[in-house]
C-alpha cells in the first residue's frame, strides 16, 4: 500500500504540471495568437526559426532571476548556464565555455552563500527568484502584445512576427513558472518551489537542508574538510536517512574528504565506497565527480593504480568539473606509472588552477596533497 501511494505521489506532480501547461496552452491559443487573426505562412516560417532563440531567451531570464535574487541576499554569483552557453567566474573574471552537460542543458545559476546567517530565508529568496522572473516576463510580454496597435490580419510580416513572438515568450515563461514553482522532485533534482517549501515548512526536511547549505557555505568559503563540524554532518546524515532526502548522497563526499584530510585513510575509503555505492542517486551529468574522487583517492592515497584506472575509465570531464582536481588525478596516476616528468608538470598545472575551484576548503587540502606529490620525487 505504501509503495502504491509512493508511486502516486511521484506521478501526481508531473500529471498536474502537464494539465496546467495544456490548459494554459489552450487559453493562450484561444485568446492570444488565434484571437488576433491568422498569421501568414512567411511569419510562421520566421517563428519556426526563432523558436530556439526565444526558448533560450526565456531560460536566460529565468536564470537571471535566480542570479539577481542571489546577489540581493549577498550570495556569490559564480556560474551562469543557458543551453550550450556557460559562463564561470574565475579569479574574479567571467570566462565563457561550452556547456556539454545534458543535465544542465536547460539552464543553471550557481550562487554560493558567503555567510551562514538566515540561510533559510536567504535561500528561499534565491530559489524563488527564477519563477518570479518567469512570471513577470510572461505577464509583461502578454500585456505588450495585447496593447500593440494593430491586428494580425492587417499587419506586416515584421509586425506579425513581433506580436507572435511576444505571445510565445509569454506562453513559455508561464509554463516554466508553473513547472519550477510547483513543488516536486524528479531525476535527482528538486524544483525551486519544492526547495523553498521545504525550508519554509521547517521540521526535519528544513533542518537537513539548512545543515547541508551550511556545510557547503563553510567549505566554499575556505574551511578545509577536517575542520567541518562532524556532529552537524552526522545529524544531517541521520535526517537524510530518516526523510529519504535525495541530496543526502552528497554527504558521503564531505565525510570522505574530512576523514582523508585528518589522515584517516581507512575511514575515508569507507565513506568513498558508500559514495560510489549510492552514485546512481546522483544525476548522470554530475556523477562524474564520484568517479574522479575515487580515481584520485586510489591513485594518491592507496597507490592502487588498477583501482584508480577502473574509476578513471568511467570519468568524463565536463566544464563543471574543477580542472585542478582532474589535473591532480592525472598527476597522481602518472606518478603511479613512473612517469615523473609528466606527473610534475600535471601537478604544477593543477596548483595553478586551485584558485578557480568553487570549494576553497577542498582546494586548500588538495594544494597540500599536490605539494607532497611534487616533493616525493624531486
Amino acid at each position: 500500500m505504501n509503495k502504491k501511494h509512493g508511486k502516486l505521489a511521484k506521478i501526481f506532480p508531473l500529471v498536474s504540471m502537464m494539465l496546467v501547461g495544456a490548459a494554459f496552452g489552450y487559453l493562450a491559443a484561444k485568446y492570444g495568437l488565434s484571437g488576433s487573426g491568422k498569421i501568414s505562412t512567411s511569419t510562421a516560417i520566421m517563428l519556426l526559426f526563432l523558436f530556439v532563440p526565444i526558448f533560450f531567451f526565456v531560460i536566460a531570464v529565468h536564470e537571471m532571476g535566480h542570479a539577481i535574487a542571489g546577489l540581493w541576499v549577498n550570495f556569490d554569483f559564480r556560474m551562469y548556464v543557458v543551453g550550450p552557453f556557460m559562463w564561470n567566474k574565475e579569479s574574479g573574471n567571467w570566462k565563457f565555455s561550452w556547456n556539454k552537460n545534458v543535465n544542465t542543458a536547460g539552464g543553471l545559476v550557481l550562487c554560493l552563500p558567503t555567510t551562514t546567517e538566515n540561510l533559510e530565508k536567504r535561500f528561499c529568496v534565491f530559489a524563488l527568484g527564477g519563477p518570479t522572473a518567469s512570471l513577470l516576463l510572461a505577464g509583461l510580454c502578454f500585456l505588450i502584445a495585447r496593447i500593440l496597435p494593430y491586428e494580425m490580419s492587417s499587419a506586416t510580416i515584421a509586425e506579425q512576427t513581433l506580436k507572435s513572438s511576444l505571445y510565445i515568450i509569454s506562453l513559455l515563461s508561464f509554463v516554466i513558472f508553473i513547472f519550477t514553482a510547483l513543488p516536486m522532485h524528479t531525476g535527482g533534482f528538486s524544483t525551486d518551489g519544492a526547495r523553498a517549501l521545504r525550508l519554509l515548512k521547517g521540521g526535519d526536511a528544513s533542518r537537513f537542508e539548512v545543515l547541508l547549505l551550511k556545510t557547503i557555505t563553510l567549505s566554499s568559503s575556505g574551511m578545509r574538510p577536517r575542520l567541518l563540524n562532524i556532529d552537524e554532518l552526522n545529524e544531517a546524515q541521520f535526517l537524510a536517512n530518516k526523510i529519504d532526502a535525495p541530496y543526502g548522497v552528497y554527504l558521503h563526499s564531505y565525510f570522505h574528504q574530512a576523514a582523508w584530510d585528518k589522515g584517516e585513510t581507512a575511514e575515508a575509503e569507507k565513506h568513498l565506497l558508500n559514495y560510489v555505492e549510492d552514485a546512481e542517486k546522483i544525476p548522470a551529468g554530475i556523477r562524474n565527480s564520484v568517479w574522479l574522487d575515487a580515481a584520485f583517492f586510489y591513485a594518491f592515497a592507496e597507490k592502487n593504480l588498477p583501482e584508480a584506472e577502473k574509476y578513471w575509465s568511467q570519468f568524463k570531464p565536463t566544464a563543471m568539473i574543477p580542472k585542478a582536481q582532474v589535473l591532480a588525478t592525472e598527476a597522481a596516476m602518472a606518478f603511479g606509472k613512473g612517469d615523473y616528468s609528466l606527473a610534475q608538470a600535471k601537478a604544477m598545472m593543477a596548483q595553478q588552477e586551485l584558485p578557480n575551484m568553487l570549494d576553497k576548503g577542498l582546494a586548500m587540502a588538495l594544494g597540500e596533497k599536490l605539494i607532497s606529490l611534487q616533493q616525493t620525487h624531486e
